[in-house]
C-alpha cells in the first residue's frame, strides 16, 4: 500500500500522457474533422457598405451625395458596394464587436499612413502632383486635415467658396493671414480671390507650393500677364528670383506691395555702391553721375525706367 501511494504522482503523469496521445491520434486520423483555428486569428472579411449602414445611417446617407460615392457605384478599382471598406478596411470584426479597435480609422492614423490610404486612388492625378513631396506632407499635415471625407453640401469634400477656403487656410497660417490686414495687399479678406489661386496645397514643382501657368511660369502671371515676357531685354531679378525679389505678395505697408518704403531703396539693393563687374554692366554698380539721389527728381527710379519688368526696345528699360 505504501508503495502505491509513493508512486501515485508518476502514475498520474503516465495516464495524462496516454490521454493526450489518444486525442492527438484521433485528430490526425484520415477523415477526422479538422479543428478550426480560434476566431481571434481569422482575418477580417469584407461585408459591404450595406452592413455599415445599419449603425452609421447618418454617415451613409451623407455619403450618397459625396463625390466619393462614385467608388460605390462605379466599381472604381474593384470597390463596388464596398466604398466604406476601401478606406476603413475589412469590416466583419467591427460589425460583430462594434468596437472601434476592430476597424481602421484614417483620421486617427499617423499622417503618412493616412496619406498612403488616400494615394491608393489619388496617386499621380493631375491635381495632386507632388503631394508626397509637398510642404504639407513634410510637416505631417494629412489629407483629412483639410478634406471632410463624409461631408456633403455646397462645399463637398473641401470648401469651394473663396471665403471658406481662406478661412480653412488661415486656421494654420495665422501669420500669413495677418499680412493681409496690411494696407496694400491682394484682396483675399474681401473674398475677391483665395489662397489656392496662387498656391497648390497638394504640392508644386516651384517653392512654397506656388501654382504654375503656361506650363512652368509662376502663378503670378495668371493675372499679371503683361509682366510675363519673354522680353528682348530682361530684368535679371524677374527671371532669377521672381516677383518676391521686389514685392511682398501677402501684403505690405508700402505702395505696390514693395519690400521697401521707397522705390529707390528697392533698386539700390542691387544697384548699390559696388565695384564695376567685368565685363561692365549695370547690375551691382553705382548709378551714373547724373543720378544725384539727393534730388527729389531722381528718387523715384521708375519715372524714367518705366519697364522695370523687362523691355522689348530699351536696354535700360526706358520704354
Amino acid at each position: 500500500m505504501f508503495r502505491l501511494v509513493r508512486n501515485a504522482p508518476a502514475m498520474l503523469l503516465a495516464m495524462a500522457a496516454l490521454f493526450t496521445a489518444a486525442i492527438w491520434g484521433a485528430q490526425n486520423k484520415p477523415g477526422a474533422p479538422a479543428t478550426p483555428p480560434p476566431a481571434a486569428t481569422q482575418p477580417a472579411e469584407y461585408v459591404g457598405s450595406q452592413t455599415c449602414q445599419m449603425c452609421h445611417e447618418d454617415i451613409f446617407n451623407a455619403f450618397q451625395k459625396n463625390p466619393h460615392h462614385q467608388v460605390e457605384t462605379g466599381n472604381r478599382d474593384g470597390w463596388a458596394t464596398r466604398a466604406c471598406e476601401s478606406c476603413h478596411g475589412p469590416g466583419s470584426k467591427h460589425a460583430d464587436s462594434a468596437s472601434a479597435a476592430d476597424i481602421r480609422n484614417p483620421a486617427k492614423l499617423k499622417p503618412a499612413e493616412t496619406d498612403k490610404i488616400c494615394l491608393t486612388c489619388h496617386l499621380n492625378r493631375p491635381t495632386h502632383v507632388g503631394r508626397i513631396n509637398s510642404s504639407h506632407a513634410r510637416n505631417q499635415v494629412s489629407c483629412t486635415a483639410c478634406h471632410s471625407i463624409h461631408a456633403y453640401g455646397p462645399n463637398g469634400l473641401v470648401p469651394r467658396k473663396q471665403a471658406d477656403i481662406n478661412k480653412l487656410c488661415a486656421g494654420c497660417h495665422a501669420d500669413v493671414w495677418a499680412s493681409f490686414q496690411r494696407p496694400y495687399k491682394h484682396r483675399l479678406p474681401e473674398g475677391a480671390m483665395s489662397c489656392v489661386d496662387c498656391h497648390n496645397p497638394h504640392g508644386s514643382f516651384l517653392p512654397r507650393s506656388i501654382q504654375t501657368v503656361s506650363a512652368n511660369e509662376p502663378g503670378c502671371f495668371k493675372c499679371h500677364g503683361d509682366k510675363v515676357g519673354p522680353f528682348t531685354y530682361e530684368h535679371p531679378p524677374v527671371r532669377l528670383e521672381g516677383c518676391t525679389a521686389c514685392h511682398q505678395p501677402h501684403g505690405s505697408a508700402n505702395p505696390r506691395m514693395l519690400t521697401r518704403p521707397e522705390v529707390r531703396f528697392v533698386c539700390l539693393e542691387c544697384h548699390s555702391n559696388l565695384p564695376t563687374p567685368t565685363p561692365a554692366a549695370t547690375l551691382g554698380t553705382i548709378p551714373p553721375a547724373i543720378h544725384d539721389l539727393r534730388s527729389p527728381r531722381f528718387q523715384n527710379c521708375n519715372l524714367c525706367h518705366q519697364k522695370v519688368h523687362g523691355s522689348y526696345v530699351s536696354r535700360d528699360f526706358l520704354k
